[in-house]
């Protein structure tokens, strides 16, 4: 125990009321987002509705749930999401740890390494990535989505500093000694005690294909195709209601403000439940390594 004067309980009071009022703003469009979601149509378009639905109403929720399209790209969102980190994550991981090792072990590996960093300061530009997926035959596939940034240069750099800084040398040695090789060392050795950084990349991965829209748009030609950030970005900022093949009472629907925040919510919901279960592997490994005895 030790005796708190006052200016430390009155900061540790300003401190709290600060972070209570910063959490609240963070906290309150998503609020909004959901209060207008169940509220009706008039509240809604009368902007009446603030942090609590008016005239609750599930209508919103059975419109969306009901679209064909918004089903659709949602699946395809799933199916990107998991099979982009699961390709990102195996590539940084692989490309991480050859180049941790030291010249001596790895010929060449500045110059590997150097070519990656290249990439980071140049780059080929809109239009040859396009014509290089186009001729490939990715358009319309889930390729499309996933190939052209499977390599994540930045987490492969955050990934091969750690290896080379936190990993102690002497259980690598070990495990060679025991007739280990290095794709087992790397198995049973680097990724278990990596995991806080691994959940940490995965992490910002997983939220990057799930938030991408400019993809899908530029590389799928049809709406069935969309994932579900391209679709609401049609439907929601564009208002581009042409492509949707539906009847105008659809239409009409698909245009209400209750619809769109309900699309808006379950499109953040993934990731708002998988969030708590990675967030104390996500605080670890933005620390871990920062210091060091």
């Amino acid at each position: 125990m030790f005796h708190r004067s006052i200016s430390y309980r009155i900061f540790s009071i300003f401190n709290a009321v600060f972070l209570a009022l910063l959490s609240f703003i963070c906290i309150a469009p998503l609020l909004h987002v959901l209060a207008v979601s169940f509220s009706t149509s008039t509240a809604a378009d009368a902007n009446l509705v603030k942090l609590w639905p008016v005239g609750f109403s599930l209508d919103a929720y059975k419109a969306t749930l009901s679209n064909v399209f918004f089903i659709g790209s949602f699946g395809n969102s799933i199916i990107r999401t998991v099979l982009g980190t699961a390709i990102a994550l195996s590539l940084s991981i692989l490309i991480g740890y050859a180049l941790s090792k030291e010249s001596s072990e790895f010929r060449g590996r500045n110059m590997y390494a150097w070519f990656f960093i290249f990439t980071m300061l140049f780059s080929g530009g809109l239009i040859p990535g396009y014509i290089v997926v186009q001729k490939l035959g990715l358009l319309n596939t889930v390729w499309a989505l996933v190939l052209p940034g499977a390599v994540s240069v930045y987490n492969t750099i955050l990934l091969m500093n750690f290896f080379r800084t936190s990993v102690p040398k002497a259980l690598e040695e070990a495990a060679f000694i025991d007739g280990a090789g290095h794709f087992r060392a790397l198995w049973q050795i680097y990724l278990p005690i990596s995991l806080p950084s691994l959940a940490t990349i995965g992490l910002f991965t997983m939220v990057g294909h799930w938030n991408a829209w400019f993809d899908g748009l530029i590389y799928m030609t049809h709406t069935e195709k969309y994932p579900m950030s391209t679709l609401l970005q049609t439907i929601v900022v564009q208002r581009d209601l042409s492509s949707m093949s539906v009847n105008a009472d659809e239409m009409k629907e698909l245009s209400n403000r209750t619809v769109k925040t309900a699309q808006i919510f379950i499109a953040t919901l993934p990731i708002i439940i998988v969030y708590p279960f990675l967030q104390r592997f996500f605080v670890k490994g933005i620390v871990l390594g920062s210091v060091k005895e």
